[in-house]
């Protein structure tokens, strides 16, 4: 067995309870199924909080009784972290979160472009020496596949959802299989107004609070060691935007990340950098821009003007994809609602 066994009980239901479900999963090894459980059976208690079921455990077999839609949207959640841990990583609660979240989306469509059947949801990738990152949304799935495929790729999306994280992840796989001889990171350093003049320190030691994010992400993808080395030997250069200009990029996977706060012009001229054997990736938040008032977003411009552009691929993300704490997507919904709120009052004043 690759997984899990599963088995559908005929069972007596009361009238009325037709839609209930009966799903007996039983599983090949029992230090990862203690594991899949997780301390306590807190990553099941979690599944049956998400998906208002009820999960039993007795040595390696689990009992999965709820409406035959949320039991199978269970069972797929555990199957797809049973084959993460069988992989040999290990899996917390927010992998619970997103293997539910893949597991629902599996309902309402495919999984591109593997066009997998619906009863086995596999999840794109990321992989380095370091660490292995599964998609935990549909949207992080459809990200990843297109930076996979694609020369240039928009992320666009609230704070948490992974945008940043994940294109720093996929340079790092690429650099590490040799399919470009370098990364170079950038953000427009918006609150120095690019002029970092009167910061304290050599030119490194201005921008790096700006680029922080950046380093934080390659840290968690490369060793230590190897990250110092390669921004030593310039394989890894992390500089603001404003040190873009004049030069083609190529054979490099190339970031911009908070995009939304350049101007058409600046963006524009990354945009142009683009050279051979590179990929180009932009993230950002138009909800967040920093700009002063009236100054127009390159971001912004960049995917009206580029709509429908051949090779470009936009992925845009929701507070549905926010993989940090809890709290952060009900901070995000919030502030939409106030935002939509604010706009709606308005345009009625």
């Amino acid at each position: 067995m690759s997984a899990a066994e599963v088995k559908n009980l005929p069972q007596n239901l009361p009238s009325g309870a037709s839609d209930m479900a009966h799903i007996v999963l039983t599983f090949d090894n029992n230090k990862l199924a203690s594991a899949l459980y997780g301390q306590f059976d807190e990553n099941l208690a979690r599944l049956e909080q998400k998906l208002g079921v009820d999960i039993r455990s007795r040595g390696n077999q689990l009992t999965i009784k709820g409406s035959a839609s949320a039991a199978e949207q269970a069972r797929r959640a555990l199957d797809n972290l049973y084959g993460i841990l069988q992989k040999g990583a290990d899996i917390g609660q927010s992998d619970v979160d997103g293997a539910v979240r893949m597991a629902i989306a599996a309902d309402d469509q495919l999984t591109l472009p593997t066009l997998e059947r619906k009863g086995k949801v596999s999840a794109a990738q990321i992989s380095t020496r370091k660490k292995t990152i599964y998609a935990r949304s549909l949207n992080q799935d459809a990200y990843m596949r297109a930076l996979e495929r694609s020369e240039l790729v928009f992320g666009i999306g609230p704070a948490g959802t992974g945008k940043t994280y994940l294109a720093v992840a996929h340079a790092a796989m690429l650099l590490e299989r040799g399919m470009v001889e370098r990364i170079v990171l950038s953000r427009p350093a918006v609150e120095a107004g690019e002029r970092l003049g009167f910061l304290p320190g050599d030119m490194k030691e201005k921008v790096d609070p700006y680029l922080r994010p950046l380093y934080d992400a390659l840290y968690d993808m490369m060793p230590a060691d190897k990250v110092e080395r390669a921004i030593a030997a310039e394989v890894i250069e992390i500089a603001p935007l404003a040190f873009m200009r004049g030069r083609t990029l190529a054979h490099a996977a190339v970031i911009l990340d908070e995009a939304q706060n350049t101007t058409p012009m600046q963006m524009k001229m990354f945009l142009t950098r683009l050279g051979e054997n590179s990929r180009m990736i932009v993230t950002g938040d138009p909800t967040q821009i920093d700009l002063p008032q009236n100054t127009k977003s390159g971001l912004v411009e960049a995917l009206r003007i580029l709509d429908g552009v051949t090779g470009m691929v936009t992925v845009r993300f929701n507070e549905g994809d926010v993989v940090r704490h809890p709290l952060v997507a009900e901070i995000v919904k919030a502030y939409d609602r106030d935002g939509k709120l604010a706009r709606g009052l308005g345009t009625e004043g």
